[in-house]
């Protein structure tokens, strides 16, 4: 990897959690970034693009950790129930966000 592919990456991370504490939900943020995923993943990009936006803005902007903490905190508070509805519901739903935005970007193309 050079010294540009790493630049790039670093300031892709830095606008991705810019746009992260700006936001500041997790479940906004998990949409957004589901729906921009399957909207990159329908372009075809080269091997350096890829890992700059996948690496560098998708792994700073879609934090798993956020996405953890939000079911830990439904875990302990309301019950296993909650939290099996909860997975399962965030999960489907950011499968159907991430086709809807791979089914806009070959609209669009």
């Amino acid at each position: 990897m050079n010294i540009k592919s790493l630049t790039l990456i670093l300031l892709a991370c830095f606008v991705a959690t810019f746009f992260r504490v700006f936001i500041n939900n997790n479940f906004i943020v998990s949409l957004i970034g589901s729906l921009l995923y399957g909207f990159v993943v329908a372009k075809k990009l080269s091997y350096s693009k890829e890992k700059i936006i996948f690496s560098g803005f998708f792994s700073c902007f879609t934090s798993f950790s956020g996405f953890i903490l939000f079911l830990y905190q439904i875990f302990s508070q309301e019950g296993f129930i909650k939290f099996i509805f909860w997975f399962n519901f965030i999960t489907i739903l950011n499968l159907f966000t991430m086709y809807f935005g791979f089914w806009i970007s070959r609209k669009i193309t």
